[in-house]
């Protein structure tokens, strides 16, 4: 059996974006990829992440934030940030990790300006989407 590649998605608060991208990841690439998410600080999961992950049937419903201090004994391959704060402010982890950086707009911060839920949704599910399409990726961008 081959081993696993360690994979760290990593965002400022863990909340939305990198657990989105780490269940993505599971689903599509388990068997190859072990994926993991985590936040410069320490947030809270999104719920609207959690329904908006439901509707393309991936449940994120179980992972919780966590900061990388949580999870220093796994050597990473690879770390993608996924937003500008935390590329600029990523810490040194174990192991020789490749970082890439791959900024994806703030579903949170969008839908905060939006006067219903539906509206606030839409801006999740693009998000959503195109987190999607790039974890279809990642075999490829990890190779090189």
């Amino acid at each position: 059996m081959l081993n696993k590649l360690n994979l760290l998605f990593l965002c400022t608060g863990n909340s939305c974006r990198s657990q989105m991208a780490e269940g993505f990841t599971r689903a599509i690439f388990g068997e190859i990829i072990e994926p993991y998410s985590a936040g410069i600080t320490k947030s809270q999961l999104d719920p609207r992440a959690v329904v908006v992950m439901e509707e393309v049937g991936i449940d994120i419903s179980g992972q919780h934030s966590k900061t990388p201090d949580e999870i220093t004994d796994v050597p990473f391959d690879f770390v993608v940030t996924v937003c500008s704060d935390a590329d600029q402010r990523c810490p040194t982890l174990p192991g020789q990790a490749t970082r890439l950086h791959v900024p994806f707009d703030d579903p949170p911060h969008l839908a905060a300006s939006e006067a219903d839920e539906a509206a606030a949704l839409e801006h999740y599910r693009r998000v959503r989407d195109e987190i999607q399409a790039f974890c279809q990726t990642i075999p490829e961008k990890m190779q090189g």
